[in-house]
């Protein structure tokens, strides 16, 4: 059963949250980073991407990155940046755009049901962010930049939740993308009640952010080797998150580029994919059903549609991603690990087919993919049966604001 809390946060005052707020650190590079904070010195960024503080080509991974990080985050609270609230309590964060909204509970969560898969996974961290992340919390002594989680939703939380949001929003802005962000003070009295509730809750799921859950457990692990008698109730054995029903999430798909045809010309490029593909040109960029999937080859659109039969049972071999990779990209195309494999890239589909056709024409890259998006129902039963997803399976939008609610220890 799931474990949550509330926390004593570190908030803006409500003049400096849209200030405050920033994109998360894995969404951007430095040079974006370093843009979007030009002449906002309360930009979180600062305390997550702190490399923007110090000279251009620094390492990213030199001690001085992980010592400004710190240093920018103490100097928040020194200056009223952040402040401390008075007691531990819970949130609701609201987040609206393109006419859809999505509320989830602010709370930590314990480290114990990450370890213990509570939490549950699906997608495989890489060690080198995990060491990045894992830097920086324990250098800050804080998580600052809430995990996405999501569950199978509840008549009665939501219900809770809505209370709360009848009440008037302690924060509410828009931010540059046009994402309207809303957060609400949870009632005191109201904080064991979801406490109860979540504790009936069977299993929680990460949305976006395994590697901000991973190194939560490594930073606590750290500490407990530092410090055997730490004690069960130490911060450091939670972690902030924001928890969003199910029913009221959005996953986009995730686009595939990649820079060559492996050594053939497009015309036997084209034959080669017709073996295990139905190929129709001159469709749209945009795949109508599961299973259809759109090529951007030579200026044309083409809709891809698998010959051999999709086994629907497989929780991942039917995925999109998965028929795509196992029939084109890797027998086709050459495409390994797709992890680690330097020939293909990956695109967001909030950026949509006009990026795919950009980075064609460009030349950098010789053949887009377009697909359908994976659904939660998908994530959580691949979660729930302990695998995980191919690389990039899932793109969730909009993402949480970092700075709104830091968690020390």
């Amino acid at each position: 059963m799931a474990n949550i809390r509330p926390f004593p946060s570190g908030r803006p005052p409500k003049e400096l949250a849209a200030s405050v707020a920033s994109v998360p650190y894995d969404v951007v590079d430095t040079a974006e980073a370093r843009a979007l904070a030009l002449g906002n010195p309360v930009s979180f960024l600062h305390v997550c991407r702190p490399e923007i503080d110090l000279p251009e080509r620094t390492d990213l991974y030199a001690d001085e990155v992980y010592a400004k990080g710190r240093e920018n985050l103490d100097r928040f609270y020194a200056d009223g940046t952040l402040r401390d609230d008075p007691v531990p309590r819970l949130f609701v964060y609201r987040q609206t755009w393109r006419g859809k909204t999505q509320d989830g509970l602010v709370a930590c969560c314990s480290v114990d049901d990450y370890d213990a898969d509570v939490i549950k996974k699906h997608e495989k961290t890489r060690k080198d962010k995990e060491n990045d992340r894992v830097r920086h919390v324990l250098t800050q002594s804080a998580h600052g930049e809430p995990v996405f989680l999501t569950y199978r939703a509840v008549d009665s939380i939501d219900a809770a939740v809505a209370r709360v949001t009848a009440g008037e929003a302690e924060y509410r802005f828009t931010a540059p993308d046009g994402v309207e962000h809303s957060l609400w003070l949870v009632p005191v009295e109201e904080t064991d009640f979801f406490v109860d509730e979540f504790h009936r809750v069977p299993f929680i799921y990460v949305a976006d952010g395994h590697h901000r859950c991973a190194s939560a457990s490594r930073a606590r692990a750290a500490l407990k080797e530092r410090n055997h008698a730490l004690s069960p109730d130490h911060p450091v054995n939670w972690f902030v998150a924001t928890i969003f029903p199910d029913r009221q999430l959005r996953i986009l798909p995730y686009n595939r580029v990649v820079k060559d045809l492996n050594g053939r010309t497009p015309e036997a490029f084209l034959a080669e994919v017709g073996k295990e593909f139905v190929v129709k040109p001159g469709a749209g960029p945009e795949p109508g059903t599961k299973g259809d999937v759109r090529m951007y080859l030579g200026g044309t659109w083409y809709g891809l549609t698998p010959k051999r039969p999709v086994d629907l049972s497989d929780p991942i071999g039917s995925l999109d991603v998965s028929v795509l990779h196992e029939r084109l990209l890797a027998p086709i195309l050459g495409i390994g690990d797709q992890r680690t494999d330097k020939r293909i890239d990956f695109v967001g589909g909030i950026r949509g087919a006009a990026e795919l056709e950009k980075r064609v024409a460009s030349g950098a890259f010789a053949v887009a993919f377009s697909m359908s998006a994976t659904t939660v129902g998908e994530l959580m039963a691949i979660a729930d049966a302990g695998e995980t997803m191919p690389p990039k399976s899932t793109w969730f939008e909009p993402k949480l604001r970092s700075g709104l609610f830091v968690h020390r220890f």
